[in-house]
């Protein structure tokens, strides 16, 4: 399992309705997104970090490893707007308003992606799929989706063991020994991969599968104190964020 599967998996708030850490997670993307970026993206981040760390007890090393990808793509993204292409500069200049905006985008987008990384950190897949098809959504779908999930780690698994073996027989001593590495790992990924997938339709097959795959979810009761608090959270970070930008303009 990837590492923030584990820890999503053995959460404080494990227990909790996922519809709980839906509304907060989600409610505080949509806040970053949607407040003044300054001050409101360092409010909204501040406040996502301290329920992490706090509350939700994930441990500061698994958040920075989980939290750096998604950074390296707010930066990406926000590098094209400090440029501009065309006009009396040349071809391409530096833009008048240029780092203005990239910081203005940074600030949203990393506020945002921690907003997303509390959904992930404290919810499981595994508990999330099967209550959808509660909400509507057609249970082949849902069942492909869980299939598709747990293929993804045994497929994972194949990888690490088949790069294991490859290093241990000089795989990669070289640049050409790892071109011809990488080849045999995709092949044999490939290979693999139509082989789970056959095994598991026969062993769908032998028990008897109709169409739906049944599994036991855990019951939760929605917590109305929790969703109370994070509502006030919310409106407290809305609040402080014009209160601050009216004292600032």
């Amino acid at each position: 399992m990837l590492p923030i599967d584990v820890a999503a998996h053995g959460s404080r708030w494990r227990g909790r309705h996922p519809l709980e850490k839906a509304l907060l997670g989600l409610g505080l993307t949509v806040t970053a997104v949607c407040l003044p970026p300054w001050p409101g993206g360092p409010l909204v981040a501040a406040a996502t970090l301290a329920v992490l760390l706090g509350p939700a007890g994930v441990a500061g090393r698994q958040l920075w490893r989980a939290f750096r990808i998604p950074l390296g793509f707010c930066f990406t993204g926000a590098l094209p707007l400090l440029f501009a292409v065309g006009g009396a500069a040349g071809p391409v200049s530096l833009a008048p308003d240029g780092p203005r905006h990239a910081g203005e985008l940074l600030l949203r987008t990393s506020a945002a992606s921690l907003g997303v990384l509390l959904f992930a950190f404290t919810t499981p897949v595994s508990d999330v799929l099967p209550r959808l098809v509660r909400a509507g959504v057609p249970a082949p779908v849902v069942d492909v989706a869980l299939v598709m999930y747990r293929i993804g780690f045994l497929l994972l698994d194949s990888l690490a063991q088949v790069r294991r073996a490859q290093a241990a027989r000089l795989g990669h001593a070289d640049r050409a020994a790892v071109w011809r590495s990488l080849a045999g790992l995709a092949a044999t990924s490939f290979v693999r991969a139509f082989d789970r997938a056959a095994r598991l339709q026969s062993g769908l097959a032998g028990r008897g599968y109709d169409g739906a795959l049944r599994v036991l979810v855990p019951e939760a009761a929605l917590s109305r104190r929790f969703l109370a608090a994070s509502a006030a959270l919310i409106a407290g970070l809305v609040a402080l964020t014009y209160t601050l930008e009216g004292l600032y303009s």
